[in-house]
């Protein structure tokens, strides 16, 4: 490899899934299993990936059943057999107690960590800040870029850690950018070279089962919001 070989990270948010039953009530967020759109994503994903005869030398999730799944499902169209690697620390934003937010704080607790440029200390639903997920995702990304023994590895993670890596790449600085969209189910592809400041950010949020994504304008947070609103009648 010469020293300005670039080599390729393809990050995807894993699959859609349903947080909330249809009264509004959560499910456990650790636990919940794609849908069946998801369950679409996840494949149409793996294919492109195979049409494009992609080899992955190493394939890293969060552990969440979420990105296990979507990674499970990507290897099984691109017909790779190889070990998933788990990485607790790039897990997605740690929420508090959501009936420990009053209603009037309902809006900012739920959106607020994904508008503009966020500052560390705010809050995810109450619980886990910016700064506390920087300080492990950061490191992760560091350690990847430091092992010279990969040259394309897929990255299958969350939608909060996936703009955490995006900013970091696109400024090469300790920042947040919370209004970059991940559609459930999207590709972004990032080369690293090097030289620690040597990122390329090739593609953000291609979402191979809705090229336009003219679906919806909301984001993931203004339609979840909505949905747990009903569990208070609101």
């Amino acid at each position: 490899m010469t020293p300005h070989q670039r080599r390729r990270i393809y990050l995807m948010r894993h699959g859609s899934v349903t947080y909330f039953d249809d009264q509004g009530k959560p499910f456990l967020p650790e636990q919940v299993p794609l849908n069946e759109l998801g369950r679409q994503q996840a494949t149409a994903a793996g294919k492109v990936f195979a049409q494009a005869g992609l080899h992955f030398d190493r394939v890293i999730v969060s552990g969440l059943p979420r990105t296990v799944e979507t990674a499970t499902r990507v290897l099984a169209e691109t017909g790779q057999q190889i070990e998933l690697e788990q990485w607790p620390d790039l897990e997605e934003l740690r929420g508090g107690k959501l009936s420990a937010i009053p209603d009037e704080s309902l809006k900012e607790a739920f959106v607020g960590a994904f508008d503009g440029l966020v500052p560390e200390d705010k809050q995810f639903l109450g619980g886990e800040t910016i700064g506390q997920l920087l300080d492990r995702v950061h490191p992760c990304i560091d350690r990847l870029r430091a092992d010279q023994s990969w040259d394309t590895v897929l990255l299958v993670l969350h939608g909060g850690v996936n703009r955490a890596i995006l900013s970091y790449a696109l400024t090469n600085q300790r920042l947040f950018l919370g209004n970059l969209a991940q559609t459930a189910g999207c590709i972004n592809a990032i080369d690293v070279g090097a030289v620690h400041a040597d990122w390329v950010v090739r593609i953000v949020n291609y979402s191979p089962i809705s090229e336009l994504q003219g679906e919806s304008r909301h984001t993931t947070m203004e339609v979840l919001l909505e949905q747990y609103r009903k569990s208070r009648g609101l």
